[in-house]
């Protein structure tokens, strides 16, 4: 069983590594590069980097099926399309930035009617196929009609999570790969054989991806990118009814939404601010900390955790 996963991953490493020096091509050929922030001083350099590099990682994401088993290949289907759903979102906000040469693409009210649109669909098939019943460590229960507003609350905040830590050369995406492959083991352990195979399958993209995304980035994965690997991170979560376990491995999105959201409201009542920038690893930049180490110790974070998680779930069954 190790080795299908396994090699479900080294077949998606293979073809994002293929595919990523064409769509660096075709970026750079459409002139669909980044536009920095003026306030971002630090990033000046980067201005002009091709965008949208998400597809390196998404296209092979198609690979996972070709392992799926016969049974209950509906849920990694429709994780698919869910994922690729918030991908058409991220690239209409990424398509807009670079037509029109602005930092601002999808207007921040039709990127929630958007979120919550999907949303409120996973939330409805998670009802209606029994993704009701929650798994903490071993414990199960039904929370009914309830799951649909969780699933809305999970996906949404996910997905902006995900999108506020993209934000340095290899930190979504590293950050990304350590917490689905770890996820995918406990996927595998909990005998969601299908949805591990998927989780592999990104992890693998993801590595080719971070070839071209690590310091100095080559091509950002865009909203196009972080939109999809949010949807994923949350769905997954849903349809295996792990939902609590996610704010917990996702800790490090988790302090990016946080920290973004205390600035926010902070700022607004008191006119100051409490980070020196947000979301949380632009605090650390701005104090002087390398770029590639705030990205290592993201990941290392995150691996730690999320390995605590998996032998919690492995000392229950």
């Amino acid at each position: 069983m190790a080795i299908k996963f396994i090699l479900c991953g080294l077949v998606s490493l293979a073809f994002s590594l293929l595919l990523a020096p064409m769509v660096v091509r075709a970026c750079k050929k459409l002139k669909a590069g980044q536009n920095i922030l003026h306030y971002v001083d630090k990033h000046m350099k980067k201005q002009g980097t091709p965008t949208m590099g998400g597809f390196i990682f998404l296209f092979p994401l198609i690979v996972g099926l070709l392992f799926l088993t016969r049974e209950q290949r509906f849920p990694a289907l429709f994780l698919l399309v869910v994922t690729y759903s918030y991908a058409l979102l991220g690239f209409l906000d990424d398509f807009i930035k670079i037509h029109y040469h602005r930092n601002e693409g999808l207007k921040p009210y039709q990127k929630v009617i958007g979120q919550l649109g999907i949303a409120i669909i996973v939330g409805v098939y998670a009802y209606f196929s029994g993704g009701s019943v929650l798994n903490f460590f071993g414990l199960k229960f039904d929370i009914g009609l309830f799951v649909i507003p969780l699933v809305v609350l999970v996906l949404v905040a996910t997905t902006n999570s995900v999108n506020l830590t993209d934000g340095l050369d290899g930190l979504a995406g590293g950050v990304s790969f350590s917490y689905v492959t770890i996820f995918g083991a406990i996927l595998a352990l909990l005998t969601y054989e299908n949805l591990a195979l998927m989780c592999f399958s990104l992890a693998g993209a993801l590595v080719g991806f971070l070839a071209y995304n690590a310091y100095p980035a080559k091509i950002f994965m865009g909203d196009t990118g972080s939109l999809a690997l949010g949807g994923f991170i949350g769905t997954v979560a849903v349809l295996a009814g792990l939902e609590f376990i996610l704010p917990i491995m996702g800790i490090m999105f988790v302090l990016s939404a946080v920290s973004d959201i205390i600035q926010v409201l902070h700022y607004k009542r008191t006119k100051k601010r409490v980070f020196l920038m947000a979301p949380l690893h632009h605090h650390f930049e701005q104090k002087g900390v390398n770029e590639n180490r705030i990205v290592v110790v993201y990941i290392i974070i995150t691996t730690a955790v999320s390995l605590g998680v998996l032998a919690g779930y492995f000392a229950v069954i």
